[in-house]
């Protein structure tokens, strides 16, 4: 059986960050100012392998895990990743998947598919150049960024999430022509609300657009009507148009908080497992895993983290949990 939390929570899901770099710059993750050209990226020899990864995850798929999304970063970056994919698709039963800024998904989709991967979720914040542009704040196209997500439909990957972060102030006018573009080409856009995610983006309650706001956008010009979660824990709330040519989500992880459903487990790049999204501290994996421990000695290890978490930070969200130090979203997926 799946260990529980402190709270009742069993151990469902793990993102799995393969790498800490990313090839964009985005505001509101990766800012220039924090992370430019003197940054300090980890080192190579300290990201776990693709083998000490697939260990990691067989090991948690036998504690319970049924979904494993590959993150980073940006995970398409880490050279080789399909031969990660051929490792993990095999496993029994686990539902893999991968997020993306799309950058270099048109090079890699089909590749990505024949290695196993089945689905894929693509980050995009606007369809308006200019706004995509100073978001990505490297100047890239998002024709590219729609070249990606024709590929991945192209090569059999479905289905197509597409992930859009909301900023109030910069993004806000792009959710109904995202959701017009999104439903014509049949795929499922989720409107995700700005969170205060680390210590480098200037998060600022003022600039979030909540999921209320963002539905009833769209409702006025796209009728709306709300649908039942595919699973329990499901984080994205469920809307579909009312004329049936699809749904959209909305992930309200400020203004409606959803801890007490929470399953995720995160590990880094270099093999450090988190409890939390917005948690300050994580719990050294990769010294078990290289220092000789069995596999039963690692998931005995992972137990214990699992069986002592209590996070729940967006649900106690103050001004004093705000200021503390809170890792980069950057470093350990979204």
């Amino acid at each position: 059986m799946s260990p529980q939390d402190r709270l009742g929570r069993p151990l469902r899901d793990l993102r799995i960050s393969v790498t800490d770099r990313c090839n964009f710059r985005c505001v509101y993750c990766m800012p220039k100012e924090v992370f430019g050209k003197d940054f300090q990226f980890l080192d190579r020899k300290a990201l776990l392998s693709f083998e000490e990864i697939e260990r990691v995850a067989r090991i948690f798929h036998r504690l319970g895990i049924e979904k494993v999304r590959l993150t980073g970063g940006e995970p398409l970056v880490r050279r080789n990743l399909e031969l990660l994919i051929e490792k993990l698709a095999p496993i029994d039963g686990l539902d893999l998947t991968l997020t993306t800024n799309g950058a270099l998904l048109a090079a890699k989709a089909k590749r990505l598919r024949e290695a196993g991967l089945r689905r894929i979720t693509v980050s995009l914040d606007s369809l308006d150049d200019a706004v995509f542009r100073a978001m990505n704040d490297v100047d890239f196209p998002v024709r590219r960024v729609v070249e990606g997500i024709d590929a991945a439909a192209a090569a059999g990957l479905a289905p197509i999430k597409v992930n859009m972060v909301v900023k109030r102030g910069l993004n806000e006018h792009s959710i109904v022509p995202m959701a017009r573009f999104f439903r014509d080409r049949g795929h499922i856009l989720r409107f995700i609300e700005y969170m205060d995610v680390g210590h480098s983006n200037g998060w600022r309650m003022d600039d979030v657009v909540s999921a209320t706001e963002v539905v009833e956008r769209i409702d006025r010009e796209l009728p709306l009507e709300p649908v039942d979660p595919n699973y329990p824990g499901e984080v994205a709330k469920r809307w579909r148009y009312r004329d049936g040519s699809g749904e959209i989500g909305v992930i309200a992880s400020v203004t409606q908080a959803f801890c007490r459903t929470c399953t995720r487990a995160r590990l880094s790049a270099e093999g450090q497992l988190y409890t939390c999204l917005f948690a300050s501290s994580g719990h050294d994996l990769r010294a078990p895993v290289r220092s000789g421990a069995s596999d039963n000695d690692i998931a005995a290890f992972i137990e214990r983290v699992w069986r002592g978490r209590s996070d729940r930070y967006s649900e106690i969200r103050s001004e004093h949990t705000q200021s503390r130090g809170k890792i980069e979203m950057s470093y350990i997926g979204g």
